[in-house]
């Protein structure tokens, strides 16, 4: 079986078994089938797994190096395209120790491979008067009535229950039926569920779209657009992007944005950083310690609880 069998195999299991995203699979179908042309060429025919199992440290080097001369003739930032090398690499060692799990090959080879390094990227929150203002500025920006209720309750959502935007629009009209008394059921990334517990102006805003909602059956979507489809993630964004460019605000004013929002004001107001993971749906903690490097002053009390810090 040649390699390009193999990558079949492993991207069904991520998209089945693992359940990550589509635009993962995709991703990493890119990544790992550059890389497979590129050896097939090296070696001058495609490897089977053996002939992979073969390869040696310099072999991979080789492909890193074709991958970073051929990247750097391309669009984008420096950071960017280390990011985008990172990704390449990261996938390549996914991808072997999947074949390590299932075929005994040795992963020994690309471990000793380092990926470029890249600057960890900080969250960008809005100010706490700009997202507090914000849904409802969003929604006066709207052209119907319909879409002014819905904006204000989506983007409520956001940044009150610091939900991704892709989870806000997967909830459904029974969700926010039971929200009232058991918190809103949220898919996250992988599949993972969680309960998120909602604020009572949250719970507000999402009711009173829920009264004018065109299509209010339990397993309708909740938040729709004018034809009674689910709405696109890119429709809300462009949204926002109308209130971002009246408002003067720079690009990194986006959905997300209000879930950094969520999280950081959180933290500002003495939040655990557990329960901030918790909420945020996090699966590693060092995921949410991002919100503290970007907190200056939350850095500041943290050291000034030293003992040595007291005169």
């Amino acid at each position: 079986m040649l390699m390009h069998d193999h990558l079949e195999n492993w991207l069904d299991w991520l998209a089945h078994e693992k359940r990550s995203r589509p635009n993962t699979v995709l991703a990493y179908r890119n990544d790992v089938a550059c890389a497979l042309a590129f050896l097939t060429e090296h070696l001058g025919q495609e490897p089977d797994l053996d002939a992979f199992a073969r390869l040696r440290t310099s072999d991979f080097r080789a492909w890193l190096a074709f991958d970073t001369a051929r990247s750097e003739n391309g669009r984008g930032t420096a950071d960017g395209r280390a990011r985008s090398r990172a990704r390449r690499v990261s996938a390549l060692r996914s991808f072997s120790h999947y074949l390590a799990t299932r075929h005994g090959l040795s992963t020994s080879t690309l471990r000793q491979m380092k990926a470029p390094k890249v600057r960890k990227r900080l969250p960008r929150p809005l100010s706490r008067d700009m997202a507090i203002s914000a849904p409802a500025e969003i929604a006066s920006l709207a052209e119907h009535p319909l879409c002014a209720a819905r904006d204000e309750a989506l983007f409520t959502l956001l940044y009150g229950a610091g939900l991704r935007i892709g989870e806000a629009l997967a909830v459904d009209i029974r969700d926010c039926d039971r929200a009232a008394e058991a918190g809103l059921r949220v898919t996250g990334k992988g599949g993972k569920e969680r309960i998120v517990p909602l604020l009572p102006n949250v719970l507000k805003a999402l009711m009173l779209w829920r009264n004018q909602h065109p299509c209010p059956t339990p397993d309708a979507p909740l938040f729709v657009g004018l034809r009674g489809k689910r709405l696109q993630a890119a429709v809300a964004r462009r949204v926002m992007q109308v209130w971002r460019e009246q408002s003067g605000l720079d690009a990194s004013a986006t959905p997300h944005a209000l879930r950094h929002s969520f999280a950081t004001h959180l933290l500002e107001g003495g939040a655990d950083l557990r329960a901030i993971q918790e909420l945020l749906g996090h699966a590693s903690l060092s995921t949410t310690q991002a919100y503290t490097l970007a907190d200056e002053r939350h850095l500041l009390a943290v050291w000034q609880a030293h003992p040595r810090a007291r005169k």
